[in-house]
């Protein structure tokens, strides 16, 4: 693993036991093209997606649950969300 800003992360994920159910934490601009970019990166049907409209509406909670092979599988999703201009990862 490459030294970058989720090597904290990656080494916390790495005591757990994997596959497991994984929760995502977004935010992003209340634009549909970057939430669909968003919600693109979900590789199963069985996932969970909610979404929450922030007060103003100019933000959007995504929250996505879904079942993840390993740590390399989450890393490599938080580094393709981090490509979308905009979107927060939590």
């Amino acid at each position: 693993m490459q030294e970058d800003k989720f090597k904290n992360l990656y080494e916390k994920l790495q005591e757990q036991s994997w596959p497991a159910v994984y929760m995502f934490k977004f935010i992003a601009p209340a634009d549909n093209h970057k939430v669909g970019l968003l919600e693109a990166l979900v590789n199963s049907n069985e996932a969970v997606i909610s979404r929450k409209t922030s007060k103003k509406g100019t933000y959007i909670s995504i929250t996505i649950q879904e079942m993840m092979i390993s740590a390399e599988e989450v890393i490599n999703r938080y580094r393709a969300a981090a490509e979308i201009e905009g979107v927060i990862s939590l």
